[in-house]
């Protein structure tokens, strides 16, 4: 194992349930890992600023209406598209460059990727030293790449798409000066800061009478006050940092490699071992089967190196996997195996 380069990425697995019965509830979700960081830097900007405190960032978070499954409550409504909605789990895993499991959780179907990420990767630096995680456009956020600029971790990430309508100048065509705090616009106008918002985004706008009169207008906003709105988030300088890597020959390199890693695991795990669907209900029962299915893949691994190694001296090795105690378990963790050790 090389725990150095881990591969991160998410699969959903459909829950064994009929998908039209279940009932309409308010569900309050938990905060995210990175709420009380981000009210922390927000009141010290305020406090900067000579601005009141924001009332809204002591609000709880409020209820929202989410379709709970009759058959396995615990489980997810999961959207991929306009045709595929099913209830479902999602398996947050983790490998090494060699194809090694060396950690999973899971969690409703419903739950983005940037929501699940801090769970694996708590578990992964509790057991392994880590150097560089190598994820999807799903973890490129600015709240991920701020905890592993934190924790001194290289992260690869891929290109994004900037989330433009079609017609519009991108973000990256407005240039942000980070001596005066300040975005310049493709007609070489500048758009100075205002505010920062509680979701801790700070804002830049354009002059109203300028903008009025640009020829580059229609390309730029279509606010009725030709005022030009452009966020930009407190920890944005540690994603860019990351992309700036990004652009790097090595970086890519390192990405393609999650055909062969990650993708290989949850292709092989769905096809020849059952993990499409749930066999039984509850997440405490998807924790076994997950522990179980990766222990094989790596059984399955292991076999097939000592194999290819016949003639040289013969190494017992034992399966060490912990199955992770979820709030809902009442019965101790089991231990079976995921990890690697010689005896």
């Amino acid at each position: 194992m090389n725990p150095k380069k881990v591969f991160i990425d998410g699969t959903h697995i459909k829950v064994h349930a009929n998908n039209h019965k279940y009932t309409t509830g308010q569900v309050v979700e938990d905060d995210l890992f990175y709420v009380e960081e981000l009210k922390a830097e927000i009141r010290e900007e305020r406090v900067r600023e000579e601005r009141k405190a924001l009332k809204s960032l002591e609000k709880a978070p409020e209820a929202k209406e989410k379709k709970i499954s009759t058959s396995d409550p615990e489980s997810g409504w999961y959207h991929k598209g306009e045709h595929k909605q099913v209830f479902a789990y999602c398996a947050q895993v983790a490998c090494d460059e060699h194809g090694w499991v060396l950690g999973f959780t899971s969690h409703p179907g419903h739950e983005h990727d940037s929501r699940t990420f801090k769970a694996i990767y708590d578990v992964l630096q509790s057991h392994y030293e880590l150097e560089m995680l190598v994820m999807d456009a799903g973890y490129k956020t600015p709240a991920i790449a701020h905890e592993l600029m934190k924790a001194q971790l290289t992260a690869v990430f891929p290109y994004k798409r900037p989330m433009t309508k079609k017609g519009f100048f991108k973000k990256y065509e407005y240039h942000y000066d980070e001596e005066f705090d300040t975005y310049t616009c493709p007609n070489q106008q500048l758009l100075g800061y205002t505010r920062t918002t509680k979701e801790g985004y700070r804002q830049y706008k354009s002059h109203p009478k300028i903008c009025e009169h640009c020829p580059l207008l229609e390309q730029c906003t279509q606010s009725q006050n030709h005022v030009k709105v452009i966020e930009r988030h407190l920890w944005e300088r540690d994603l860019e940092a990351f992309e700036k890597l990004r652009r790097l020959g090595f970086a890519s390199a390192i990405y393609a490699e999650r055909k062969e890693t990650i993708e290989r695991i949850f292709g092989s795990s769905k096809e020849f071992h059952g993990l499409r669907y749930t066999n039984q209900s509850g997440r405490e029962k998807l924790q076994t089967k997950l522990a179980l299915t990766f222990a094989c893949l790596n059984m399955k691994k292991l076999a097939k190196m000592m194999k290819s190694r016949e003639g040289t001296p013969f190494l017992f090795w034992t399966f060490r996997v912990k199955i992770a105690k979820l709030p809902s378990m009442t019965r101790k963790p089991t231990d079976i195996s995921v990890g690697l050790s010689a005896v």
